[in-house]
Parts: structure tokens; sequence; C-alpha cells
């Protein structure tokens, strides 16, 4: 399993629903959040409801860590959505913590969102006009007081209401009573798949690697703007609002699904590993010993690397994979001792040798430096850098917690300036052409705004400067 736990980048999280009579929902519930685990480690809850009462249980920490054996048997029902959260708007603290709990009209309801609102304190502050009062931090509750204070008479149309009035990125899972139903933005930014289990029950996942895990099948991927309804009578699909396009973060093939995932139909694992063959034709590294991953996102390109090069593959680091997020703070000794903790260079594999190291991606160039120095301690005496995505130049404003372009080194110095900041003696990223071969699908259904610049939903006047956005003076 891959464990974003590096400074660099990380998305903020994952979502899974599940519908299913005499089903142990909350158990499914808590595998499906296991195997999202990689797109989030702050905190995990899970909301279950048997008809009458929502029930809900959530913390701070790692899926394992919140849920014991007592807490998935108190959660009874026939339907539950669960969430697993890496911040990227509002502290990571337990009031923010999902899903999001609410009645309304339609009942007690509960959601859980992925993704960003680029309009969400525009929208907030109309409705804070209003009277409306919130007790959150993150752009979710946005989502959640919309559908809850709506005068629509179902369920169904007040989330389309809602869907009108937010912009940016999302894929959401809500619930109330007797009713799961998941939606995604208008351009599909964020990934959210449909599954069925044991051919009657209905799954929606942001990964399909979580399908896998429970023993379901995959049935599609939900529509840009799209809403699934599924309730006693089945399912039912609903154009909420108009489909703008196909924009599906390129990042998720880069750097964020897991390798066993798949989207638009496409193997994550296999995408990486032709990345690593477009590399080695466009960043070809003559005279090299072997070629190493940074595990573990960086090893299927590394493969691929190694089999165009016909360089000899060989694993030159080992990761600790039993190293987590914590909440204990260290002192800066121990932070600098941080990649020493989570990777341990092989001397045997390396003395000697000119390496070729592959990663994903540099974005804030924090680390990449250190694993470097670490190579050379061990006997490297040259190491070539090939990179499997571009440069980093932009920031995201859609669910990525990069929206500081100061942040971001591939913005402030050029490919020769890196490779002298991080100490690499050479240095190769692949070129977007490259990466949108590699991936196999069309450029036009691909957001790489963080990579060219170019944002599906326009960003100009109302994206947020800071995470902290509801955190400071004006909405204290």
């Amino acid at each position: 399993m891959i464990y974003h736990d590096r400074p660099e980048i990380a998305e903020e999280c994952g979502v899974f629903g599940v519908y299913g009579s005499g089903e142990d929902v909350a158990r499914i519930a808590f595998f499906g959040l296991f195997s999202l685990q990689h797109r989030g480690q702050e905190s995990a809850g899970i909301a279950t409801s048997d008809g009458n009462i929502i029930r809900m249980h959530r913390d701070m920490g790692l899926v394992t860590q919140v849920f014991q054996e007592e807490a998935l048997v108190s959660l009874k029902g026939h339907l539950a959505i669960g969430h697993t959260r890496y911040s990227t708007t509002g502290s990571s603290v337990l009031r923010n913590v999902q899903p999001m709990r609410c009645d309304c009209s339609f009942g007690e309801i509960a959601l859980a969102h992925n993704g960003d609102l680029i309009n969400a304190s525009q929208v907030r502050s109309e409705m804070e006009n209003d009277g409306i009062e919130f007790e959150t931090t993150n752009d979710s509750e946005v989502i959640v007081k919309l559908i809850a204070n709506s005068c629509a008479s179902t369920l169904e149309d007040a989330i389309a209401e809602a869907m009108s009035r937010i912009r940016g990125a999302y894929a959401v899972v809500v619930m109330n009573g007797d009713k799961l139903i998941g939606f995604r933005d208008p351009y599909g930014i964020r990934p959210l798949s449909m599954g069925k289990l044991n051919g009657s029950h209905y799954v929606l996942a942001s990964e399909t690697c979580a399908l896998n895990t429970i023993g379901g099948d995959f049935v599609r991927e939900v529509e840009p703007g799209e809403m699934i309804i599924i309730d006693s009578n089945g399912m039912r699909e609903r154009q909420a609002v108009p489909k703008q396009g196909q924009a599906l973060c390129v990042f998720e093939y880069v750097y964020f699904a897991r390798p066993d995932s798949r989207m638009y139909g496409k193997s994550v694992h296999e995408a990486r590993r032709r990345m690593g063959h477009e590399l080695a034709k466009e960043h070809p590294a003559p005279g090299a010993h072997i070629v190493i991953p940074i595990p573990d996102t960086g090893t299927p390109a590394a493969i691929g690397l190694a089999e165009a090069s016909r360089i000899p593959f060989a694993e030159g680091v080992i990761k600790n994979r039993y190293i987590h997020r914590t909440f204990i703070q260290p002192d800066q000794r121990m932070r600098d001792l941080g990649v020493r903790m989570k990777l341990s260079p092989l001397r045997e594999v390396l003395a000697g040798r000119r390496v070729v190291m592959v990663d994903d991606s540099i974005v804030r160039g924090t680390t990449i430096g250190k694993q470097i120095k670490l190579m050379r301690e061990a006997g490297a005496v040259e190491v070539h850098v090939r990179i499997s995505s571009p440069p980093y130049k932009h920031p995201c404003f859609y669910g990525i917690d990069t929206a500081n372009q100061n942040e971001l080194i591939a913005a402030k110095m050029s490919v020769e300036e890196i490779r002298q900041y991080i100490g690499a003696d050479s240095l190769g990223f692949l070129s977007l052409a490259g990466l949108v071969r590699a991936v196999g699908v069309k450029k036009d259904k691909l957001c790489c705004a963080c990579l060219d610049g170019k944002y599906p939903v326009d960003i100009s006047k109302e994206a947020k400067l800071s995470k902290f956005v509801f955190e400071e003076p004006t909405h204290a």
C-alpha cells in the first residue's frame, strides 16, 4: 500500500458508500476505507443508517486506529458512507473530520466529500448573511448546508440545486435514512466509480481498488455532473447539472491512485510503467549501472525505464512501511532524520555504481535532495534523477495541497537550477506530451493545470488563497 507520508504533495481524501440490506455495511465501509487509506491519513469516519437513525463514528488517525471492533459493531444499518481525509481546506482537527451530519427537512443527512470548492468563501459568506451558522472551517460544510437549507421538495432536487451553486472539484457521497447518493463535478476532476457487491448491492468509491478489496465488481465511473441515486428500488441516474467536459486530474495516474486501480478504463500501474518507457526515450542515461525507484509510486516507472533502456532494475533503497503520519511534533533534528526513518539505502547495491534514480514528481523539492545524499553516502558514484511527470509549476485549487505557487520549486527555478539545488548529476523530467502518451487518454480529457497552467474551471477571481481561509479573522 502507498502511504503519502512525504511533505511533497498530498490529496484531500477518499470517499466510499454502500447500500446493502442484510450486509454488514459498516465493516464493508471499513475495508473500503482501508483500501483508500493512501488518499489521506489525518482522520477517518463512517456513518450508517438503519432507516430511522444515522449512527456515526469518526476520529483523528488512520482507519485502523479509528475503528476498533466495538465501534464497528455499534454501526448498525443497511447503508453506509465513509471518508478518509487529508486536509486542503480547514485545519486537521476533530471538528473538520468527515462524514459531516446535519438535520434538515429531508431527515438527518450525512455527507463525505473529496475535492476543493473554489467559490466556497463566496457561497459561505452569502449563507452567513442569510443567518445560516457554520460549525467547521472546511468547504465541505458549504455543500451540507446548501442541501440542508434548500426549499426543494426532494433530497435529489436539493443536491442538484447545490451543485448548480458550487464551483470547483467534488466527488461526494451523501445519505439520509433510506438513500445513498453519489455525485460528481461537471468536469469530473476528482474520481468516483460505481460497483456492485454480490450482484445486487451498489457501492460507490473514489477508486476501483476499493471495489477489489471488498469483492465487488466495477460497473462504471460516475459521469461529470451526474447524480447516482440508490435506494430500495435499485439505482437511478440523473444528469443533475450539465456536463462541461472531462478533466480527470492527471496526477491520479502519476501519484495519487493505487496502482491496482483503473481510471478511464486504463490501468494505473501500466500507465506508470509506460511513463518509464517514455522517460528512457526522452532522457537516456548512457553508462548507468542500475535503475532504482523511490518506493512506492516511483517503482512502476523505474521498471518501465529499465525495460526500455536495458539498464538493470534494482532495489537500492528499502522503505519502512510501518511509518505513518504522526501527530507528535518532533524537534528539528528529528525532522532532519525523517528521510532516514523512511528510506534505508542498500550499500551493497549502490556502492561504486552510477545510479538512475526514478521518482514520480518534484513539487517543493524538500525531500529529494536528502534522498540523493543518502545514496552518495552509501557509495553511489553518480546519481542521475529521472522524474515521471513534467515540472510542477502551477498551484492546484481542486483538491491538492499546493495552492501556494511560491512553494513550487519549478515555478522559481529552471531544470538546471533544480539539478544543482538537489545535487543530482543529471535531471530529466518527462514531457507533458510523453505523459499523455503514457496515460493513453487524450489531453482534453485530463486536467493538467498544475503542469501547463490551463485550468478547466476558471480560478481567477474565486480561488482561495489559503487552506485556512475560514479560520482567518473575518470567519472567526
